[in-house]
């Protein structure tokens, strides 16, 4: 037998409190009359069942908020229902008081094993009977509150991975994007061959390397790197390539008029203007370094330009390596700031590779990073190695290095190879 005894309207309109639904199970009708009339006037819907039995019947309707069941009854007792009661798959946590005459702790203390929360020694008081129960409204408020903040949290987790794939679908496509930027395999012009190599260490990075200029006596080859990391840096880096690309001098920042013909600045004028190009557009507080070198084919005269960038190297036929250059002030930090211009030779089998720091910093196994000597000890490690293929082979070591971590920063290069002779197609 079961049944369902309305006190009175449980809280106010359109809010659920912790403790709404009692179920008082008892075989004996005079004390569920009894515990029915001590929660007159408390705001609770009661119901009532005279087995365990009816009271699991109860559950699979309608779980209530709160179970007080005698223990002693024929068929199941209130500690087999209790069992019964936590076997079921609640989406909410029922509170369990054991109603009882026993005193004996070991029983008493076997009832809260089996997943009793409390329990009341008969004759039951009125007043206890209240004080237990708010006790346990106090425990299903915390329970409430803490359910909830979970289902906020699993709800939100759930829409940041949905906004994280997105971002990632997003992110692959920007790095697409970034390395249609960097030319591909190694571009030839007479007797210099240009190959490159950019790795970002996230999806995309702030460095850039590339080439400038479009005549057919000199070559212009740049590598540069953005501070920071990430999508800002690359998204700067498209804002430079763009100043770096074209054919006329109204759109790219590298090239002049000069006797009706365009030809290439001088590097320390093209990171002049970048310089005031950059400050007078971009608003930001990322700056960029950047190292510019122009080759004249016929010659093999070099002229370079640093500012902040790594030194290159220069690696001669025999192998030797050395750096140029050092210093110069990175662009967009002052406005007026001024650039020199370095110049050298390169020889028929000699070549110049431009890098970023990601390279000489890469930290060592032992402690410390690569730093420059590092750079050039791998270049005579590989001295036979040439064109892109000295890239893959230094992109080995630097996994060796970092026992295949990613690295904590973007990687890029340029090497200039002077003296290659051309496969018959131009640049």
């Amino acid at each position: 037998m079961m049944h369902d005894r309305p006190i009175q309207p449980a809280g106010p309109a359109g809010a659920r409190p912790a403790l709404q639904r009692i179920l008082i199970v008892d075989d004996s009708r005079l004390q569920r009359r009894i515990l029915i009339s001590a929660l007159k006037n408390t705001g609770y819907i009661v119901e009532e069942a005279d087995s365990a039995e009816a009271a699991l019947e109860a559950c699979a309707r309608r779980m209530p908020d709160m179970i007080l069941s005698d223990w002693m009854m024929p068929g199941m007792t209130g500690v087999d229902l209790c069992r019964a009661v936590r076997g079921i798959q609640a989406e909410r946590y029922v509170y369990f008081i054991i109603l009882t005459s026993k005193s004996e702790k070991g029983e008493l203390a076997s009832a809260l094993q089996q997943g009793a929360d409390d329990f009341l020694t008969k004759p039951i008081s009125s007043d206890e009977l209240r004080g237990r129960i708010a006790a346990g409204e106090r425990i299903l408020r915390m329970e409430r509150e803490l359910t909830e903040k979970n289902r906020l949290v699993t709800q939100t987790l759930t829409e940041m991975q949905a906004l994280n794939a997105v971002l990632d679908r997003d992110l692959l496509e920007a790095r697409k994007l970034q390395m249609s930027l960097v030319p591909r395999g190694t571009l030839r012009m007479g007797p210099a061959a240009v190959s490159f190599l950019l790795q970002p260490s996230g999806h995309v990075g702030g460095d850039l390397v590339g080439r400038y200029g479009t005549g057919t006596d000199r070559i212009g080859v740049f590598a540069l790197d953005v501070s920071g990391h990430g999508i800002a840096s690359a998204l700067i880096t498209a804002r430079l390539s763009a100043w770096l690309s074209g054919d006329r001098p109204d759109q790219n920042a590298a090239l002049m008029w000069q006797d009706d013909r365009i030809v290439l600045r001088p590097p320390d004028q093209i990171a002049a203007r970048l310089n005031r190009m950059f400050m007078a557009e971009i608003e930001t507080e990322h700056y960029f370094t950047i190292v510019l070198a122009q080759i004249e084919l016929a010659t093999g005269a070099v002229e370079l330009c640093l500012a902040g960038h790594p030194p290159p190297i220069v690696q001669r036929v025999g192998g030797a390596t050395e750096l140029v250059g050092t210093g110069g002030m990175p662009v967009g930090l002052m406005a007026e700031a001024e650039y020199e211009v370095l110049k050298l030779r390169l020889r028929p089998g000699d070549r110049l590779m431009l890098y970023s720091d990601g390279l000489s910093e890469c930290p060592l196994p032992e402690g410390g990073m690569l730093e420059e000597e590092g750079v050039q000890h791998l270049m005579r490690r590989h001295a036979d190695i040439c064109g892109a293929g000295l890239f893959e082979a230094l992109k080995w070591e630097l996994s060796a290095l970092t026992d295949d971590r990613d690295l904590p920063d973007d990687v890029s290069g340029a090497l200039l190879e002077y003296g290659v002779e051309p496969p018959g197609q131009g640049m």
